[in-house]
């Protein structure tokens, strides 16, 4: 690793995600941090540069092949990261393997699967609020969990066939995934329970298939009848259960917080002058839900946005620094504004590692965001905006809750 540079260590409490990213901004497009047990990497905050380095065959997903530390085994696996390098996945993958991978997936989870789901949103929708409303009327409600993680946790299991008595272990994993706080204990425990758990449902596919997005990964074939490995379903399933819902969970969050904390937003979008659409690209530009995303690896040394990498160095994205790069977005790159022309972002990725979930967060997002102001209109928060707690990660980019009281409610759905 290069010493050009005194790493900034980065906050494992996640506690000033947007602050960090701008202090990092002051080192120039590429800054070296330290990650916990003292590994170093780089963090990377230019939308420019991002977008070339998602397209730099130079970097590998690969840190079994591109990461001389975790080749070497001076990466342990209680090293409180080892989810994201340990997982045998798409994300871990590149070039032919990273293909391969995709289109077995892409094989599976198809758009008309997608869109067939939309109609099942909604009845998922209205049956959240029912539950969130058969409280007393004064009751504090946490939207976050009750609300916008609950949708994306059981659409999810649902959509990967997930049974009832196991949804809380296969999902439990990915909660702790993003954590960056945990204890080298706690994270070696982690990835045990998490594989055991997913393990356990690709046996149960095996043996019970049924209509659901694991039993048709099973069952996809290459063209020359290769299949899925169940270290490669395992690993799949890790990221689609995992860093889906907790991505779909915090983008969720930040439009609801968003519309609640603005009057003047909220009477626009509720008259139709100002679009769901344009609440929801707004909130994915400068509330990306993914702050630094692991990893990519350096595969030589190269010189790259005034910095000399070395070969096997990680590097990590910085999503949330993106969106508000003021060098694409001017001075109000950091405010929030629904209305504005320009909304780029790379929230979803770029490159051959682009989501496949965009249309499935999408379509879940559109159904949620409208159902829940109309059918609780005069909703408002019970806590400040800036008084809500972060996460605790420097993963992801989100809120520890979101405390409202569903005042004005209206009857219920039927």
């Amino acid at each position: 690793m290069a010493e050009a540079q005194c790493p900034y260590v980065l906050d494992t409490q996640g506690a000033d995600t947007h602050g960090e990213s701008a202090r990092l901004r002051e080192q120039g497009p590429i800054a070296l941090v330290e990650l916990p047990g003292g590994v170093r990497a780089w963090s990377v905050h230019d939308y420019e540069l991002a977008k070339q380095i998602l397209l730099d065959e130079r970097f590998s997903k690969n840190p079994r092949t591109s990461w001389p530390a975790y080749i070497n085994g001076e990466i342990p696996r209680d090293w409180p990261m080892i989810s994201w390098v340990a997982m045998d996945n798409m994300a871990t993958h590149d070039g032919a393997g990273h293909a391969r991978l995709r289109r077995l997936l892409l094989k599976a989870f198809t758009t008309s699967r997608v869109e067939a789901m939309a109609p099942h949103i909604d009845v998922i929708v209205q049956d959240l609020l029912d539950e969130i409303g058969a409280g007393d009327p004064d009751e504090v409600v946490d939207l976050k969990s009750r609300y916008c993680q609950a949708l994306p946790s059981r659409l999810m299991c649902e959509l990967f066939g997930v049974p009832e008595e196991a949804r809380a272990d296969v999902l439990r994993g990915g909660h702790v995934n993003v954590d960056t706080r945990i204890t080298p204990e706690e994270a070696e425990a982690n990835v045990d329970q998490w594989e055991k758990a997913i393990a356990d449902l690709v046996a149960f596919k095996h043996e019970h298939p049924g209509d659901d997005l694991t039993s048709a990964l099973i069952a996809a074939k290459e063209e020359d009848g290769s299949q899925l490995t169940d270290s490669e379903l395992i690993g799949t399933l890790h990221l689609m259960l995992g860093a889906g819902s907790e991505t779909m969970v915090n983008s969720l969050n930040y439009a609801i917080i968003a519309v609640l904390s603005d009057r003047d937003l909220r009477d626009k979008v509720m008259g139709g002058e100002v679009r769901w659409e344009d609440v929801m690209e707004e909130t994915l530009r400068v509330e990306c839900p993914v702050a630094h995303l692991p990893f990519r690896f350096a595969t030589e040394r190269f010189e790259l946005g005034g910095v000399t990498i070395e070969q096997g160095d990680p590097l990590m994205i910085d999503y949330a620094a993106i969106g508000r790069d003021p060098k694409l977005h001017g001075e109000t790159a950091d405010v929030f504004d629904a209305t504005r022309a320009d909304k780029t972002h790379l929230s979803f990725g770029h490159g051959v590692h682009y989501c496949l979930g965009v249309r499935l967060a999408k379509v879940a997002t559109l159904a949620m965001l409208p159902a829940l102001f109309e059918r609780y209109p005069d909703i408002e928060l019970t806590v400040p905006r800036d008084r809500l707690e972060p996460q605790g990660s420097f993963i992801m980019n989100g809120r520890k809750d979101c405390p409202v009281r569903l005042r004005g409610r209206v009857a219920a759905h039927v």
